[in-house]
């Protein structure tokens, strides 16, 4: 991979969200703003955008395949995951290449088929796995300059369902998620 800013044209971006079959997604920087919270008695607090989940939710409705691939265990990941609906969870994952392509061997997807966005160094492997690497507009600068697509959104506010709205789009879907919810 180049050092040098890589971002994609809007076409190109859209092509690549057109073949998207899964979509899998770094938690903390990503999902979140990257802060956590800690109380005194030690539990750990993290906020997640609901546009975000909404996003996560109407990819899935149109057969996306959604995953979220962390280096940290935290039972409060897995109850966001389980409120949406995800299926595909793995924490403490200190290889996210490797378990990005393990995700995608067990589902029979191709990694050119697979979006992975991340904010941070831990990501790399997994974007370069992924046939589309996205990050938020506030990545680290080195990961930002080996991405796909970044998006003009932040982690944690709204990057993920810009991603999401992206990927629908581009595979034509967009009548079918509103016609869900505009009375006709």
């Amino acid at each position: 991979m180049s050092s040098e800013l890589r971002h994609l044209s809007t076409s190109e971006a859209r092509a690549r969200a057109a073949g998207v079959r899964l979509a899998a997604f770094d938690v903390d920087g990503t999902l979140t703003d990257g802060r956590l919270f800690f109380s005194d008695d030690g539990r750990e607090l993290k906020s997640f955008d609901v546009h975000d989940g909404q996003g996560l939710k109407l990819l899935a409705g149109i057969g996306v395949e959604i995953a979220l691939i962390t280096a940290r265990t935290s039972p409060l990941v897995a109850r966001r995951a389980a409120d949406l609906g995800i299926r595909h969870l793995i924490q403490g994952s200190h290889d996210k290449g490797a378990a990005l392509s393990a995700l995608c061997a067990s589902l029979r997807i191709e990694t050119a088929a697979a979006a992975f966005m991340g904010d941070d160094l831990p990501d790399l492997a997994a974007m370069a796995v992924a046939g589309f690497s996205v990050a938020p507009s506030n990545a680290h600068a080195w990961v930002a300059a080996r991405v796909d697509w970044q998006t003009r959104a932040a982690g944690g506010h709204g990057a993920v369902r810009e991603l999401c709205d992206l990927i629908i789009e581009a595979q034509g879907r967009s009548a079918d998620v509103l016609s869900r919810f505009v009375p006709g």
